[in-house]
């Protein structure tokens, strides 16, 4: 139940993950589109600017001088471009310099006038051609004036024009003047010089140069103008300055860097890194307590089955015990010989027990970390040999019997308590394990400045890929765990901590083989 809420709570998480992920990109979205959209605003006003320019300082001076012209002799032909009387309007240029000549058309007899340079015939024909059609579809009455763009015979040419209306309020007579579109390069380049792409209250104290860029072209991809500053991001916008003044178009691009003042409280910042984070966290969290539920699981089995264990061991020296003493308190010994085996059975199953009681302190002790040593130089041939001697008689009731071979000169700084504990854990699992008649083989040897002590049995052996688990507490070999052999899993538990406490190390080897024996050797190493 546990596990299915964690696994629920981390889908759950997940679930809010995506949903954050996903609010933060529609936040994103959103933002990116309101940026377009100051794009698309920024590329308005350019086209506007240049629209305001091109009419008021390029085109209405010339047109005003050709209005006044006529007006003064309309039945005279119209001044050359070099004649044209034209004033310039708050600008020191004007676009006399780029005239190739003015005309006069007639729109109901088709009559054009021209006075300057002769246009070709191509040019003539493409006037006549698209002047009528231009004053019907796209000429704008309420600024007294249009403006076409062509491209007659390969040459580019602007024509800026005005139409006069007869007695009757028709319009009759057009009249205007044949350009070169490079003139008109200085008079959008002066609008574009100090011009704010965007107003400032949405920019604040950013200067004009550092928004963006901006690039003008005319109708055929010929660049008329571009900022000196030129920026890459995607928020880019076009806009057309009219056909009535020619089909330009306006091109701008918002500095990228820009985006953080243009939005209130800034560009959203990508969140995925962080949600993938706290995900990835959450799932190692609750991996994390998975396994700890796991744990918490074995280890309940395994104190179950220890207790289990133990209570067998318990049993069996208890109803051994009580079995031979009810039988002395009754008198039921037939002999000497019968007292003497049970009180030998009554002290061998009394040790039993209190070596096993010496195991479950200890091991209690270790759990609450109250676990204490006091070495001392302690000769190991004596200590061996008193501790084989006390086990003699489990061993004999098993059917084992003990050798030892300890060199008389070697001592360690060692507890003698905790070294006798670890030496009787190896003589009982080594009694309880071996098969009857067995011979368990103490010995001890000298190295590199360390002492090595180590039990052997003949038993079936440890598998090495078992030989590091067996130091856990409360596990047990597989082939042992449905057998009659009584253990609790934690006696190596013990000598693997006492011999840590002693700043040694225990592990499991395969014993020195002899004819027709096989089994574990055990070892401790600790410091001399």
């Amino acid at each position: 139940m546990v596990a299915a809420l964690l696994i629920l709570a981390f889908v759950v998480a997940s679930v809010l993950a995506i949903q954050a992920y996903g609010m933060a990109r529609y936040h994103r979205a959103q933002a990116d589109r309101v940026l377009r959209d100051y794009a698309a605003l920024a590329a308005a006003r350019v086209a506007q600017r240049s629209a305001n320019e091109l009419y008021w300082y390029a085109i209405t001076p010339v047109l005003r001088a050709l209005q006044d012209a006529h007006k003064a002799s309309p039945l005279r032909p119209l001044p050359s471009p070099a004649a044209l009387a034209v004033a310039p309007m708050e600008r020191p240029i004007t676009l006399t310099p780029a005239l190739r000549f003015t005309f006069r058309h007639d729109l109901v007899t088709g009559k054009l006038e021209t006075s300057g340079t002769p246009p070709p015939p191509a040019a003539r024909a493409w006037l006549l051609d698209t002047l009528p059609a231009h004053t019907r579809t796209v000429y704008d009455t309420s600024w007294h004036q249009g403006a076409i763009l062509g491209q007659p015979a390969d040459e580019r040419r602007y024509i800026g024009y005005t139409v006069l209306r007869d007695q009757d309020g028709v319009l009759r007579t057009a009249l205007g003047f044949d350009a070169d579109p490079e003139g008109l390069r200085p008079f959008i380049a002066g609008a574009m010089k100090t011009f704010p792409m965007l107003p400032r209250p949405l920019t604040g104290d950013v200067k004009y140069d550092s928004m963006g860029s901006i690039i003008l072209t005319d109708r055929y991809g010929v660049e008329l103008y571009r900022s000196a500053a030129q920026y890459t991001s995607p928020f880019t916008a076009r806009d057309t300055i009219g056909t009535d003044m020619g089909d330009f178009f306006a091109q701008t691009t918002l500095r990228a860097e820009l985006a953080d003042q243009l939005i209130i409280g800034g560009l959203p910042r990508s969140r995925l890194p962080l949600i993938l984070g706290l995900l990835l966290l959450t799932a190692m969290l609750i991996g994390t307590a998975l396994v700890q539920l796991r744990r918490e699981y074995d280890l309940a089995r395994l104190r179950t089955d220890f207790v289990s264990g133990v209570s067998h061991e318990l049993r069996t020296p208890l109803a051994q015990i009580r079995m031979f003493s009810e039988t002395l308190v009754l008198g039921r010994v037939r002999s000497d010989e019968e007292r003497r085996r049970s009180l030998a059975i009554i002290d061998q199953e009394a040790r039993r027990l209190t070596h096993l009681v010496e195991n479950l302190l200890h091991f209690t002790r270790s759990e609450r970390q109250a676990t204490h040593i006091a070495p001392e130089p302690t000769a190991l041939a004596p200590l061996v040999q008193e501790v084989i001697d006390g086990f003699a008689p489990l061993a004999a009731a098993r059917g084992a019997t003990l050798s030892a071979e300890i060199p008389e000169d070697l001592v360690v700084p060692a507890d003698p308590g905790a070294l006798k504990q670890m030496l009787l854990n190896l003589l009982d699992n080594a009694a309880k394990y071996g098969p009857t008649g067995q011979n368990i083989r103490v010995g001890a040897t000298r190295e590199h400045g360390r002492a090595r002590l180590w039990v052997d049995d003949a038993g079936p052996g440890i598998p090495r890929s078992d030989r590091e688990r067996v130091w856990e507490r409360f596990w047990r070999l597989e082939r042992d765990r449905g057998s009659a052999i009584a253990g609790s899993g934690i006696g190596l538990a013990v000598v693997r901590e006492l011999a840590s406490l002693h700043q040694g190390r225990t592990w499991v080897e395969d014993a020195e083989t002899r004819e027709g024996a096989h089994g574990a050797r055990v070892v401790i190493e600790l410091p001399e």
